[in-house]
C-alpha cells in the first residue's frame, strides 16, 4: 500500500539538504518504490514529504543510502501514512491514472 513518509530534521539546513541531496539524488531517482519526493524549509530546520509504493521501500532506502550520511546528531522524525489514492499523470496530453489502496 502507498505511504506518505514526512520526515522533519530539525537543525538541518539548507545548504545540509542540498549536499545530502548532491550525494543520493540519482540514487533516490532509481531508489525502488520511489513515487515523489518534496522538501522545504520549516522553522527549525528541514522536512521531507515522499511518497512510497510501500514503508518498506522508503525503510529500506534510508537506512542504506540517508542514515550513514547524516552528520552527528541531525535525525529525522519520521512519520507514515497509508495513502487512500495516488494520481499519477500519464505521459499523454489528456489522462490520468488513478490508483486507490482498494483496487
Amino acid at each position: 500500500m502507498a505511504v506518505l513518509m514526512i520526515s522533519d530534521v530539525q537543525g538541518q539546513t539548507p545548504h545540509g539538504y542540498d549536499s545530502l541531496l548532491a550525494e543520493v539524488g540519482h540514487a533516490l531517482t532509481c531508489a525502488r518504490g520511489l513515487v515523489l519526493h518534496l522538501s522545504h524549509p520549516t522553522d527549525d530546520g528541514w522536512r521531507v514529504v515522499e511518497v512510497w509504493d510501500t514503508r518498506e521501500d522508503a525503510a529500506r532506502f534510508f537506512a542504506a543510502e540517508i542514515a550513514p550520511r547524516l552528520p552527528d546528531g541531525v535525525r529525522p522524525k519520521m512519520r507514515f501514512h497509508p495513502l487512500h489514492d495516488v494520481l499519477h499523470p500519464d505521459p499523454g496530453p489528456q489522462h490520468v491514472q488513478f490508483v486507490s489502496a482498494y483496487g
